[in-house]
């Protein structure tokens, strides 16, 4: 539990490193806009389509409508905007880290040079694009087989729904997790399963952090001004806690 802890209130921590090293709010300000575009444009259109829709099925602009039309009309739009902030979520999630990948790792590589006292792992401007949208890429596809596997679980009778949604809380965790902590191993070239070992590492302090990024990520509008500081509370945490040394054994095993 004091892992978990440690893990859950690891991001607000860290707003305060980010904030005494202007260099990273120097390189927060391109992905902040591109997310708040991505995000805004999302959740605009598609809460406007979904009211517009409801509005036309249900005909409440008739005046004739009772008060029963008009509850139905209200509950419908409380349980669409929740559908559109998961949907904005994954949108975010997914189509936000491949295009702000470059951005990320630019952030994660000056946190690292920070907290190690030196730049371990620069690599050059393409070189560093391609490995981090490669990154991404896995991670997505990681997240997509999950993703649909947890889905499944909705048609096992009786129990399916409950074991999707707690699966899919605790996945949620550690996905987001993984996300954050995933720049520095990335840039030492880890395999995949490496990642996900050195992830698992850390136990309750991977799904207490991982907690909080997801919360984070969750929230609308926040979400989009908290991912730089998540960035770089996973690149420190990974550096503070044993993640960099359960990878050390995973690069040293590599090399020989």
């Amino acid at each position: 539990m004091k892992d978990f802890l440690f893990g859950f209130t690891y991001p607000f921590r860290s707003i305060n490193f980010f904030f005494s090293h202007p260099v990273l709010i120097k390189y927060s300000i391109t992905p902040m806009i591109i997310n708040l575009v991505i995000y805004g444009s999302v959740f605009f259109f598609t809460y406007r389509w979904l009211t517009d829709s409801l509005e036309s099925w249900l005909g409440v602009t008739d005046p004739a409508a009772g008060f029963w039309l008009r509850f139905l009309h209200i509950a419908l739009l409380i349980i669409g905007f929740l559908l559109v902030l998961f949907v904005c979520y994954l949108l975010f999630t997914i189509l936000g880290n491949l295009v702000t990948a470059p951005f990320n790792e630019e952030i994660s590589q000056r946190v690292e040079e920070i907290v190690s006292g030196g730049m371990q792992h620069k690599m050059g401007f393409w070189e560093d694009a391609y490995t981090s949208i490669m990154g991404e890429l896995q991670k997505l596809i990681f997240y997509l087989v999950i993703l649909l596997f947890i889905f499944l679980l909705n048609f096992v009778p009786l129990i399916g729904n409950v074991f999707s949604a707690v699966l899919g809380t605790i996945f949620s965790f550690y996905y987001n997790a993984l996300d954050f902590l995933d720049y520095p191993m990335t840039r030492k070239k880890m395999k995949f399963r490496q990642k996900l070992r050195v992830t698992n590492s850390g136990r309750m302090l991977t799904y207490g952090f991982g907690c909080t990024a997801f919360l984070l990520m969750f929230l609308p509008i926040i979400n989009v001004f908290m991912k730089p500081i998540l960035v770089v509370a996973g690149t420190s945490l990974y550096y503070e806690r044993e993640y960099f040394q359960i990878s050390s054994q995973f690069t040293k095993t590599s090399k020989t």
